[in-house]
């Protein structure tokens, strides 16, 4: 057993969501948003590599060495996997370790609107799940996977860096293939991707031109296509994706988006009062009316859309956030620093802020 493994059950055993390695600092755990120290040691650098070492290939410790930073995936059968970024900083070496449950959870079983599961069963398209880094996006992701993988008789290729949840062939043949491992980028895959006979293709995370370029043309082509962005709205996100372009392209890109886009989940992750975290998601649905929004650029007119569009599975994050206040499952205070309208939440609050006092 590697000596790290100790640290892995730790956090197994405290529900933490992230193991904090770094030269000079004792071990700290993430546990519901919060760091918490662990009782051990300050860790020295030379020993903190030889920790590091003992569980990371050959090929990424070079990597490593070269650059100052790698990403990979690291096992422990029976307990998780765990999305490892080693990375050089002042005092030494540090390493950061995200938990991925080996447990994949339905949507069902998460809690999540129903409405997705009809975006798993979409035919071809594009959809977006968004939100700021430890949102909850890969569980969100994993769960519409696994809903494919048991509900149609399809290929599925996804691309990660690394590969993070593990979904056996049920119904579906499930392809994964990790950058770095298994191919060079997330554009390689995806053009690679196109001439392997896919359904459903995921991409981990749409980095930049030339990967959010090939996933339109896939899903543009026939594919559907289930990728992540770091922004925390429907219309930022579709600004996000039209911005990316030269200036010259962006009225293409706008009709092309307008065609493919099916959907985007926007999620924010808060502390569940009863134990854990729980996701308030903002969701957009494309319809015909939103895609004239997209196509003629008035995007800052899709939040009217999503409140007015319950009947289509459509939801704000103001009202999700505020579903789950009145569920009493997350904090006033949470609820009001993470929502937009800020004043539909002042008469759950224990003291009126000062800005609208």
């Amino acid at each position: 057993m590697a000596k790290i493994d100790a640290f892995f059950k730790l956090m197994n055993e405290q529900g933490a969501s992230d193991l904090h390695l770094v030269a000079g600092s004792q071990p700290i755990i993430r546990i519901r948003g919060d760091m918490e120290r662990v009782k051990y040691k300050v860790l020295g650098n030379d020993e903190l590599k030889t920790i590091l070492y003992e569980i990371a290939p050959e090929d990424k410790i070079k990597v490593f060495e070269e650059t100052g930073d790698v990403d990979f995936a690291y096992e422990i059968p029976g307990l998780a996997r765990y999305r490892a970024n080693f990375f050089q900083q002042k005092w030494g070496v540090g390493a950061v370790f995200r938990e991925i449950p080996s447990e994949i959870l339905t949507i069902e079983q998460l809690g999540l609107p129903p409405v997705l599961l009809k975006l798993a069963m979409l035919q071809k398209g594009l959809v977006l799940v968004t939100g700021p880094t430890g949102s909850g996006k890969s569980t969100t992701l994993a769960a519409i996977i696994d809903h494919i993988n048991t509900h149609r008789k399809e290929h599925i290729i996804t691309i990660e860096d690394p590969v993070e949840f593990v979904h056996k062939n049920k119904g579906c043949m499930v392809n994964h293939r990790e950058i770095g491992t298994h191919t060079r980028s997330f554009a390689a895959a995806l053009r690679g991707a196109l001439r392997e006979d896919p359904d459903i293709i995921m991409v981990g995370e749409m980095r930049d031109l030339e990967t959010i370029s090939l996933a339109l043309e896939a899903a543009t082509t026939g594919h559907l296509v289930f990728a992540t962005l770091h922004t925390q709205s429907a219309s930022k996100t579709v600004d996000r994706v039209i911005d990316v372009f030269p200036a010259n392209q962006q009225a293409q890109i706008r009709t092309t988006l307008s065609e493919s886009l099916r959907g985007v989940v926007a999620q924010s992750l808060f502390k569940n009062r009863k134990g854990g975290r729980c996701a308030a998601l903002e969701i957009l649905v494309v319809t015909p009316a939103t895609a004239n929004l997209v196509r003629e650029n008035k995007t800052y007119q899709l939040q009217s859309v999503i409140q007015t569009g319950k009947k289509y599975g459509m939801q704000s994050l103001d009202d999700a956030i505020l579903d789950l206040l009145q569920k009493k499952w997350i904090d006033p205070e949470e609820a009001y620093e993470k929502s937009v309208e800020k004043e539909r939440f002042i008469p759950y609050l224990r003291r009126v802020p000062d800005e609208f006092a």
